[in-house]
């Protein structure tokens, strides 16, 4: 069972544009379907950036760490366990480290052990260990209330750099960078925390009159962190990721990266965002969701290729063990959605099975959300009391806040929640279960307008035969990073079928013939177990290229077969 999508095109927001005339049309049209209306506004430019001195509290912070580092004070990095958390601490590590600073440490929570976040428990655990004069958060912190006033017990000063939403009331810390705190007039609101701690050192090397120091070396982490976290890629996120792809493809990654490129068998040389967020990114996070991201760090961090190889090697074996529990997990939750009728599915999934893996449930949940078009949260058991959720939404229905609503007028339902519109996490006490699932599914059909549970899939339209060409796919694939809020270009349109044949019992492989043309074109559908029982069809669909022995050929990949 999945719902049904309904394909529409795109509208230009205005027909008005400062395109020149020789500007590609394709790309034209792509742009200002997107409300792009000027190529002054696509510029990739570095110094195009948003200056960091419009963020709040960020000259504080630069002179916190610049005096940190003249009394040789010990700096420790408090980072999440995912890709954006492993790219963060790794940045924030070496800059750091690159602009003088000589004791830099860094420690990822266990989300087995600690769970997220700067908690007490893991504050105690820095005491202990390192022993650190500073303590610095970054993708995390905003919510620490506690885990800031245990650190302060301990006589640590407290630097929180984090993009999540923040409560009512911030920590107690001595500087708190966030683009999305009250008071804030950074333009952009939409930083990954990668994107954070480095317009912090961008702000300390002014601090520090360190201009010898070349940030643009830390952009590969950016990119990687930014595409990862699936921010919006507004002007300032699209610059930031390009620049990074473009260190990338010259060989200019730092090893870990390389290694993580060559582990997942890409081309370096052509990589884009697509290849970032699912290919290089799965292979950091299957260290946080199964073992420690401290793993994920040290490769990162490493400045010897081989070792960062052998690093590699051990993600990638931990991701494949991640496709294996995620799929026994995803049999389990189709098993318990069964007896839904395609017609009549309801406003919001919320599952819980005493088998499934904390580290996967965030996965689950965006599987199920991408399958049904229906905010969902997964729950996994994480001790005799306590059950953590993860959740995954959709465009315009904004999961923190519905959990915020649930957790006022139900007070000690929710232990704690946390996160931004699309993705948040939650935990509740495990007799809670039932109670919470009933709750959560009145709330989302109270609160979610029927129009936003419409699976809609827009288009841009039709290509004209002289468009499905070897050069329209390279000129699509390549010119902008494309990604949350900024989506890679789709096409729609009807074709009459050829041939057709399953792949591997899998995938679907078709010649087609666009409606009203002479040319044949190679398409797969991937997970597309069946053959289509009609001469034509509609289709909507991406232009690719299919590479091999060096031969380019032209493919589309289908996403979506309306029958």
């Amino acid at each position: 069972m999945t719902s049904k999508k309904i394909i529409t095109r795109r509208k230009m927001i205005s027909d008005n544009h400062e395109f020149s005339e020789d500007f590609h049309p394709i790309l034209k049209k792509i742009y200002l379907h997107r409300g792009i209306i000027s190529e002054n506004e696509i510029s990739t430019d570095l110094a195009e950036l948003i200056p960091y001195d419009s963020l709040l509290n960020i000259e504080k912070a630069a002179e916190l760490l610049a005096n940190g580092i003249s009394l040789k004070k010990k700096f420790l990095f408090i980072g999440d366990f995912d890709t954006d958390g492993a790219t963060s601490t790794a940045l924030g590590v070496s800059a750091l480290k690159a602009l003088g600073a000589e004791y830099v440490d860094y420690l990822i929570p266990n989300r087995f052990e600690y769970g997220y976040g700067l908690t007490p428990e893991i504050v105690d655990t820095a005491h202990q260990q390192f022993k650190p004069d500073i303590l610095i958060t970054v993708d995390n912190g905003i919510s620490s209330h506690e885990g800031v006033l245990r650190a302060k017990e301990y006589h640590m000063q407290v630097v929180i750099t984090d993009h999540h939403l923040p409560a009512d009331t911030l920590p107690e810390a001595d500087v708190i960078i966030n683009p999305n705190q009250q008071g804030d007039h950074f333009p952009s609101k939409s930083l990954a925390g990668v994107g954070v701690i480095f317009y912090v050192m961008l702000a300390l090397r002014h601090y520090l009159q360190a201009q010898h120091i070349n940030m643009a070396v830390f952009l590969d982490l950016v990119a990687l962190g930014t595409v990862a976290d699936v921010v919006p890629l507004d002007k300032n996120n699209r610059i930031l990721v390009h620049q990074g792809l473009k260190r990338i493809r010259k060989g200019e990654a730092r090893p870990g990266i390389q290694a993580l490129i060559q582990v997942s068998r890409r081309d370096k040389s052509k990589l884009c965002t697509s290849d970032l967020g699912f290919f290089i990114a799965p292979r950091l996070n299957a260290a946080g969701r199964l073992d420690d991201m401290s793993l994920g760090v040290s490769c990162l961090l490493s400045n010897n290729f081989d070792q960062a190889r052998v690093i590699a090697q051990e993600l990638e074996n931990l991701n494949l063990e991640r496709r294996s529990i995620e799929s026994d997990m995803l049999k389990e939750a189709e098993n318990s959605l069964k007896d839904f009728h395609p017609e009549k599915i309801p406003a919001s999934f919320c599952l819980y099975h005493p088998d499934f893996h904390q580290g996967v449930i965030g996965i689950l949940a965006g599987r199920l959300k991408e399958r049904f078009h229906r905010p969902s949260i997964v729950f996994a058991k994480v001790s005799d009391h306590e059950l953590k959720g993860s959740g995954r939404s959709i465009p315009h229905v904004n999961l923190r806040d519905l959990l915020a609503l649930i957790d006022a007028h139900h007070p000690g339902l929710i232990l704690k929640f946390g996160g931004h519109a699309m993705a948040a996490g939650l935990t509740i006490p495990i007799e809670n279960i039932e109670k919470f699932q009933q709750i959560y599914e009145k709330y989302a059909e109270r609160n979610i307008s029927k129009e936003y549970l419409d699976n809609i899939l827009l288009t841009d339209g039709e290509l004209e035969e002289k468009e499905f060409s070897i050069a329209s796919a390279d000129l699509l694939r390549n010119h902008s990073p494309w990604g949350q809020g900024f989506p890679e270009p789709l096409f729609d349109g009807k074709f009459q079928i050829i041939s057709q044949r399953l792949l591997n019992e899998k995938h679907l492989k078709l010649s087609l013939k666009p409606y009203n043309s002479s040319i044949n074109i190679d398409a797969i559908a991937f997970n597309h177990p069946e053959l289509i029982n009609q001469q034509e069809v509609k289709l909507a669909y991406r232009l690719e290229n299919n590479e091999f022995m060096g031969t380019k050929k032209l493919q589309m990949i289908v996403l979506y077969i309306e029958t």
